[in-house]
């Protein structure tokens, strides 16, 4: 009988066709040990802005929020790479995470998170913003799995391959800590 991959779901927080942070992201999956399938979400555009009002019956659900849903489920981890904008997570981020607080996807699921930026720090209040959410959505998220990756766009060459043996190594601990946090869980 063929054993079944688990299923990693990669998020970015930009929109930006030649993200750095979507770039990063893929890199990421690319690193996945053998027995994991690497997905990138590629609906964040589609959601519509949050609304409790619209938070209801998951049949009267608008298409992409069910199918945001879906792909949560189906999922045996989480990793977000995002930006940083105006010292907090972009909003189309913010608001998918919105859409899956009532229905829980987020509950004891082992979650990596990642902020890049050209700036020194990295990313560090969006890292720190997102991990707060996601703890309070109750995701599981390993020490070694949060990384800021400052100066981003030196860090990656054309290739999309990472090119800083310091970010390699940070990035190889998050993929070890976050496979362990799946073998736990």
């Amino acid at each position: 009988m063929e054993q079944r991959s688990l299923v990693i779901l990669g998020i970015s927080g930009s929109l930006r066709k030649q993200s750095s942070n979507t770039r990063l992201l893929s890199f990421v999956g690319g690193m996945m040990p053998a027995g994991m399938e690497f997905r990138m979400y590629q609906g964040l555009a589609d959601l519509p802005h949050f609304s409790p009002d619209l938070d209801g019956d998951e049949g009267q659900l608008h298409g992409a929020v069910r199918e945001w849903r879906e792909e949560l489920r189906a999922a045996n981890a989480i990793v977000i790479c995002t930006p940083e904008y105006a010292r907090g997570v972009p909003g189309s981020l913010k608001n998918a995470l919105d859409w899956v607080v009532s229905s829980s996807e987020f509950m004891n699921m082992p979650t990596a998170v990642i902020s890049a930026s050209p700036h020194p720090d990295g990313g560090a209040a969006a890292l720190q913003s997102l991990t707060l959410t996601l703890k309070m959505m109750s995701a599981v998220i390993p020490d070694e799995a949060s990384l800021a990756v400052p100066f981003v766009s030196k860090m990656i060459g054309p290739d999309g391959n990472v090119t800083d043996t310091n970010t390699l190594s940070s990035l190889l601990n998050l993929v070890q800590a976050l496979s362990q946090a799946i073998k736990g869980h």
